[in-house]
């Protein structure tokens, strides 16, 4: 008994220890701002997660808005369940589908014009809180639209708006000026074990 006694006594120690670390590094973050956040890398579930976040906001009442750039107009799971909410949310889908699919960079640029524009609208009203740009990156890597000033008006935003972008392969400009990265790594997908894309998990 005494052994486990003490087991229990260091282990109590250890987490008061780890509880008072963590405690005073929170109560050190004082600012609170709008974030540009990315979603990046060659793994799946950069939009899922942006959603999941817009998903967080609704759910504490802010309004949103979201610009997907390269999707065509398929309907997607995502897109029913946040309709849900109303006029809560913004939805612009302005992509004629992926550029392999277009195979037309006029039009590709037109759409991403067209995309850019309803963002800079959304980004202007004063009521909406959180803003994703869905497959911005893939727009910026084809060179679709300037990085220089899609990155300089992200960063004069309102100064309590949140913008989350996505895409694989984000330039080291928006890398760089973001507040949160994260970067999606592949390590097993049943795509390559020739399962398709189902209604519910992938769209």
């Amino acid at each position: 008994m005494t052994d486990a006694n003490d087991e229990e006594a260091r282990h109590k120690a250890k987490m008061a220890h780890r509880k008072a670390v963590q405690d005073a590094e929170v109560a050190g973050k004082k600012i609170e701002k709008g974030l540009l956040i990315v979603h990046t890398g060659k793994g799946k579930g950069k939009s899922t997660a942006a959603f999941g976040l817009m998903l967080r906001a609704l759910g504490r009442g802010f309004r949103c808005g979201v610009v997907q750039f390269g999707k065509g107009m398929w309907q997607s799971g995502e897109r029913a369940a946040i309709e849900r909410f109303g006029d809560q949310v913004e939805w612009h889908t302005l992509g004629e589908g992926f550029t392999w699919e277009t195979q037309d960079r006029a039009r590709d640029v037109e759409a991403a014009k067209r995309a850019w524009a309803a963002a800079q609208k959304l980004m202007a009203d004063p009521s909406i809180r959180l803003i994703v740009l869905d497959e911005l990156n893939i727009t910026l890597r084809y060179d679709h639209l300037d990085v220089a000033e899609i990155v300089s008006a992200l960063q004069a935003r309102r100064s309590d708006q949140h913008i989350v972008v996505t895409g694989r392969n984000a330039k080291p400009e928006m890398i760089e000026a973001a507040d949160l990265v994260t970067e999606m790594a592949p390590v097993k997908h049943h795509f390559a074990a020739g399962v398709k894309a189902q209604e519910g998990i992938e769209f």
